[in-house]
């Protein structure tokens, strides 16, 4: 009888141990499944991407499928994304006195784009036009401006870039402008100096979200006790789970929040993870020697600066996309659920956690969220409802 009894177990043993994982496996499926849904229905807005200087150097299309970097329309419609920040970085190359010029030039190619795919790309002025582009079937592509050197110290071009379409600017990149000091940068200015004033007034103005991503902390602060209208922080992380000078502290993820103002959080695993940030910091000290030294010789710079990066790639490790829900978790915990969005950063960083290899990937996000026990209204704000409302409340 024990023996039988015994025999028994084992059969009824194995059987779990096959229809556990056949559960588990449906179970996944189904929260795909509910994740995809749910991607289709909700409002999608993405607060930066460098698609445009990608397409530039690499001659891509943006209406046609590439293997090549993260995003394009198909891919676009697949990972059920409804807007687009699209970003004009000028390369430091650039600076001082072509950075308009270059901007420009990338501006052109974005409209060109639109032109080119009216069915499927609508330039967005407002929240309001992204909501018709929304009901019509198309991508809202809003403008942005990445980094204050594109307006050459001067209002006047400011205000051109706003007739032209630009709806958001990135105060600096990394680097300090002669207005602004950057994240990146030894500080020069303590923060905005009085033109920097200026130009977040002309930007409210006007009706142009500022966007504090990249900026030092003192001009961070600065920049919120000016402005009357919500700002975001297109495309950072959180500094406490991620010790990145890129990413806010908790201290000014609370300011952010009094501001009414909303964080996309940025994909790029070294803002994500402290290991690979340690990893991506010696890098960019390297490359940062690398351009002090060739700064004249930009076709130099660039050609040594690809081994350094691919023997990056090679010591980097794999991100698990959890690590992204992180900060969104730490957002919500420090700032409340009003206050975070997606910043991807596609086509501008190299680094993307496992699975998020595109733009079509979105859907995972969703999927996490939703493990994770948020709420589909709360996912949807998530996804594109927050920073809807500061490009309403900012530009409308």
């Amino acid at each position: 009888m024990r023996a039988a009894s015994l025999a028994g177990m084992k059969r009824k043993l194995s059987i779990l141990f096959v229809i556990f994982p056949l559960l588990a496996s449906a179970g996944e499926k189904d929260n795909a499944r509910r994740a995809a849904d749910l991607n289709q229905r909700s409002f999608v807005f993405d607060a930066h991407c460098d698609t445009i200087l990608s397409m530039l150097k690499e001659g891509r299309d943006l209406g046609k499928r590439n293997k090549a970097g993260h995003i394009d329309i198909p891919r676009m419609i697949e990972g059920g994304l409804n807007a687009q920040v699209f970003a004009l970085w000028v390369e430091p190359d650039h600076w001082p006195d072509h950075a308009a010029h270059r901007t420009l030039v990338m501006l052109d190619a974005l409209l060109n784009a639109v032109n080119k795919y009216p069915g499927r790309l609508s330039l967005a002025l407002s929240a309001a036009d992204a909501r018709k582009a929304y009901k019509e079937g198309k991508i809202a592509v809003f403008i942005g401006i990445e980094g204050g050197h594109a307006i050459e110290d001067d209002l006047a071009v400011l205000r051109m870039f706003h007739r032209l379409g630009v709806r958001l600017m990135t105060l600096t990149w990394m680097k300090n402008t002669n207005w602004a000091d950057g994240s990146g940068d030894d500080p020069e200015h303590g923060g905005l100096t009085p033109f920097g004033e200026k130009v977040v007034r002309e930007m409210n103005r006007l009706g142009m979200v500022i966007d504090l991503s990249h900026v030092s902390d003192e001009t961070f602060y600065d920049a919120l006790k000016i402005t009357n209208k919500p700002v975001v922080v297109s495309h950072s992380c959180c500094r406490s789970p991620c010790d990145h000078h890129r990413n806010p502290t908790d201290a000014m993820l609370k300011a952010l929040a009094k501001n009414g103002g909303v964080i996309g959080i940025n994909f790029f695993s070294a803002f994500l993870d402290p290991e690979v940030n340690k990893l991506s910091t010696r890098l960019w000290a390297r490359i940062e020697k690398l351009w002090q030294k060739h700064e004249k010789d930009p076709a130099t710079y660039q050609k040594l600066k690809k081994p350094l990066v691919d023997e990056y790639k090679k010591k980097v490790p794999e991100v698990p996309i959890e690590r992204l829900i992180d900060h969104i978790d730490h957002v919500v915990d420090v700032a409340g659920i009003d206050h975070v969005g997606l910043g991807s950063d596609f086509d501008g960083m190299s680094l993307t956690p496992r699975g998020l290899d595109d733009v079509s990937k979105l859907p995972l996000i969703t999927e996490k969220l939703l493990e994770r026990g948020y709420s589909e209204e709360d996912i949807a704000k998530i996804l594109g409802g927050n920073l809807l409302r500061v490009f309403e409340t900012a530009c409308d």
